[in-house]
């Protein structure tokens, strides 16, 4: 508490100095004109700044009889100490501030920019993914099975367009916006983009299967739940329901979303064996082949089963952290 031009106040500040400090250490003296506050550093080095913010706070002062430059203590220093920069510093003790300031200076979002971005990408995909689903659901309680053969036809260049936005999920956590490995979200990305670029988008007797609109609906309802959890998790809000959907839903729909992936490879092959589509056949000038069927068969075997026992494990490793569900003993024994 204190007395100021407005009466009596409770005052109070928060400074997030440059580097860790000993918070043990502090101690305060209140004079009639200041308050002096002596914080001693976590680590003796010479800090360019006081705050980790280039900025200056009116009311904070530099005590002018007590400040020193690195330079007035170079004799204080043993000779033999290896000269290092700030920079190696920050790196081999706080690789942590080290990265936050690297992010900085590579002109990263600060954090409030960074929420609002994220919000507003959750947000568009939401809606984007929710109007392809109501198109999906009043055209086939108009025509009901005729709609099938349809359903690329409707919806399939809102699929392509939000499925082309989806490669910014890979710059996500490669720019540090939001957590998670750069890697698995590369191949989940790619990966339904080549299904359906290539697989289907590439050849049109595909896109009049049923298993299109099934994989359609498939992934139109994962990510109607998906996305609005992602876009309440940016402001750290949460929705019981909406975290159960979340990490429930999956169960079944990432099983069936890989059957329908599977049956349209599989049905696939044939035709672009006749058309030899994205297929570079011998003998050419470069000398080089690529048989693109060959490709989609090494998926199915080796590929498929691999791939979906990762996922299922890894979103039932998710669910059980999440929803504060206990492992089996067996599979505790598998992650240690």
């Amino acid at each position: 508490m204190g007395t100021g031009s407005q009466g009596l106040h409770k005052y109070q500040f928060v400074l997030e100095f440059y580097l860790p400090v000993d918070k043990n250490s502090a101690v305060y003296e209140v004079f009639d004109r200041e308050i002096r506050i002596k914080v001693s550093k976590k680590e003796a080095d010479w800090w360019p700044r006081l705050l980790y913010e280039q900025k200056k706070l009116p009311w904070l002062k530099v005590d002018f009889d007590r400040i020193k430059h690195e330079s007035e203590s170079e004799d204080d220093k043993d000779i033999n100490k290896p000269d290092l920069s700030y920079e190696d510093i920050l790196r081999t003790k706080y690789p942590d501030v080290y990265d936050k300031l690297q992010k900085e200076e590579l002109g990263y979002l600060n954090e409030s920019w960074r929420k609002t971005y994220l919000f507003c990408y959750n947000l568009f995909m939401f809606c984007g993914f929710l109007y392809a689903m109501i198109i999906m659901v009043i055209r086939y309680m108009k025509e009901q099975e005729e709609f099938i053969p349809k359903a690329y036809g409707t919806v399939g260049n809102i699929f392509k367009f939000m499925h082309l936005i989806m490669f910014l999920e890979v710059l996500n956590p490669l720019f540090g916006y939001t957590k998670g490995s750069v890697m698995e979200a590369f191949i989940q990305v790619v990966g339904r983009n080549i299904w359906i670029f290539c697989l289907i988008d590439g050849e049109e007797r595909m896109q009049i299967k049923p298993v299109v609109f099934y994989l359609f609906c498939t992934y139109a309802s994962i990510e109607v739940i998906r996305y609005p959890y992602y876009l309440l998790r940016v402001y750290d809000k949460e929705v019981g329901l909406l975290t159960w959907l979340r990490y429930t839903i999956w169960i079944p729909l990432y099983p069936l979303g890989f059957i329908c992936e599977g049956v349209i490879a599989l049905r696939d092959i044939p035709f672009f064996e006749e058309t030899e589509k994205f297929s570079v056949l011998l003998p050419n000038k470069w000398n080089f082949g690529f048989y693109f069927p060959n490709v989609i068969r090494f998926y199915l075997l080796f590929g498929f089963f691999p791939m979906l026992y990762t996922q299922m494990w890894h979103m039932y490793g998710l669910r059980c952290k999440k929803l504060g569900i206990k492992q089996h003993k067996s599979n505790v024994k598998k992650e240690e």
